[in-house]
């Protein structure tokens, strides 16, 4: 089973103390490992199992007095009698890895999860951004350390290879899977390399195949039938010969500029006068695409690992780096009592997220290329400072239904109309409509007539004037076909006041008694 040559370069990170680092940050501080441990018992996580609690996962000083994950309570404190033992929070430990996964985005966009206690890094074309693949694991190995974070890591060509490194024979990077050493390595590694379950594993290891490399040169398909298909589609995955994906956390973004910064910066001012420049950078590659930013996010790294991020979007599309830069000094200023900036920023990135074709136009005398934008730009000052949500447009639907004819969307320029063409009535529609029709009591003179008098919000109201019907039928594909149909009156009562009301059901149709309602207000 020869191993195939690629080159995908996967980084794996293993956490094998992810619950009790992240105790041990709550206690001691962020850099409890760069100051030492201070003289404390050791920590242990447990879970009930069945009728029994049992260590879920122990720290290093629990370790190396003989308690191992497994052990009941009772009997871990036989072993180790000053054992702090704590109970177990799986949602609070995967909170913290989806944090590491955060502060990882500073090597590479493609971070893939490896829950329940490791990472997948692609790492792809990207290592000599930190001069070289060693280079990089031994900055993310240091840097996991100061953040009291203890790590396992190793880089490869197949993220199989990478996570059985990581976790077996931490430190490696293995150059490609076509060198030489990468055929003395894996057979070396033991079955429990692969990813199987414990019960295979176990398996496995009764039979006397304790190592790949037993597992390399025997028949596979006696082996598929007697430990099944997982076993060789992981040996595959490991040498490569069978592709692996790794699902990035987070979109990717089409265009990135970043910052590296020798000194921290805090002040919203500094990171304003950054993202200007950043945006200025971006402007080159916008501008061979012929295109303009609508989504972008601004990142920012902490010096003690915690990511900040902020999103902005535009009504239309743009490249201007002051236009750009004035979006996120907006933002900014509306979330920057949010930001905690502790000691400071330390890397800031700025992500184009989705861009559209802009064509270039001809400037004017004033020097403005872009004369019509007022509205847009009042629309991405309003957006960036309150929120997409706040800031809304009416947008059209192919519907007869009023209440489904039209609805409030986010600003974006241009954007009046919904899928599909937008339906115009002849008759005219209230200045008011109500998201909801509201039930009327009303009295009709016939049984399809427009009402004589009605009652609305505990007042009475005599009409003195109607028009219609103007009958409206139910959307069959939506409401289903016994969807009784509507006839809408304009009415006037005796103080002028006009409504826009509708009777429910027809008498010669439906079996039920039709009912009124209230579904707008003239002016």
């Amino acid at each position: 089973m020869p191993p195939v040559p690629g080159s995908r370069r996967i980084l794996a990170l293993a956490f094998p103390h992810l619950p009790t680092d992240r105790i041990a940050r709550m206690r001691w501080g962020v850099s409890w490992r760069s100051r030492g441990r201070p003289e404390a018992p050791p920590i242990a996580c447990s879970e009930r199992v069945g009728s029994a609690l049992r260590l879920l996962a122990v720290d290093e000083h629990a370790r190396s007095q003989g308690v191992r994950p497994g052990h009941g309570v009772a009997e871990a404190r036989a072993i180790c009698p000053l054992l702090d033992v704590v109970p177990s929070d799986l949602a609070a430990d995967q909170r913290f890895l989806d944090a590491v996964a955060d502060w990882a985005d500073r090597y590479t966009p493609l971070v893939g999860m490896d829950r329940p206690d490791g990472l997948f890094l692609d790492i792809s074309g990207c290592a000599h951004l930190f001069g070289g693949e060693r280079a990089l694991l031994d900055d993310c190995l240091t840097r996991l350390f100061h953040l009291g974070v203890d790590a396992r890591a190793a880089i490869a060509g197949t993220p199989g290879l990478a996570w059985a490194l990581a976790r077996h024979d931490s430190g490696h990077v293995v150059s490609d899977m076509g060198a030489d050493d990468c055929g003395d390595i894996i057979p070396s590694l033991p079955v429990a390399a692969l990813r199987l379950p414990p019960a295979d594993v176990a398996a496995l290891t009764r039979v006397g195949l304790s190592r790949i490399g037993d597992l390399i040169g025997a028949p596979r398909k006696p082996l598929a039938r007697r430990f099944g298909p997982l076993l060789l589609v992981r040996l595959d995955q490991m040498t490569g010969i069978e592709e692996e994906p790794v699902s990035p956390r987070r979109p990717v973004a089409a265009l990135t500029a970043e910052r590296r910064l020798t000194e921290p910066v805090v002040s919203r001012e500094a990171i304003e006068a950054l993202t200007g420049q950043l945006a200025d950078s971006l402007r080159p590659s916008l501008e061979r695409r012929g295109a303009g930013a609508r989504e972008l996010e601004l990142q920012l790294f902490r010096v003690d690992g915690a990511v900040v991020r902020i999103r902005v979007g535009a009504a239309r599309p743009l490249r201007d780096p002051a236009r750009l830069r004035g979006l996120f000094a907006e933002r900014l200023a509306a979330v920057h009592d949010e930001i905690e900036a502790g000691f400071g920023f330390e890397t800031v990135r700025l992500c184009v997220l989705v861009f559209e074709p802009l064509d270039a136009a001809q400037a004017d005398f004033s020097g403005s290329a872009e004369a019509d934008e007022t509205l847009a730009a009042l629309a991405d000052r309003l957006t960036a400072r309150l929120g997409a949500d706040r800031v809304l447009m009416p947008q059209h639907h192919a519907s007869h239904v009023p209440e489904r004819a039209s609805s409030l969307a986010p600003f974006v320029e241009g954007g009046t109309s919904g899928p599909g063409p937008a339906i115009t009535h002849a008759a005219a529609r209230p200045v008011r409509l109500f998201r909801h029709p509201e039930p009327v009591t009303a009295v009709a003179e016939v049984p399809e007539g427009p009402p004589v008098t009605f009652r609305w919000r505990r007042s009475h109201h005599r009409v003195t004037r109607a028009e219609g019907p103007e009958r409206i039928a139910a959307e069959w594909w939506i409401d289903g076909e016994d969807a009784p149909a509507r006839d809408y009156y304009r009415v006037e009562d005796d103080s002028g006041r006009r409504f826009w009301l509708f009777r429910e059901g027809l008498y010669e149709r439906d079996v039920a008694t039709p009912r009124w309602f209230m579904h707008g207000l003239f002016g």
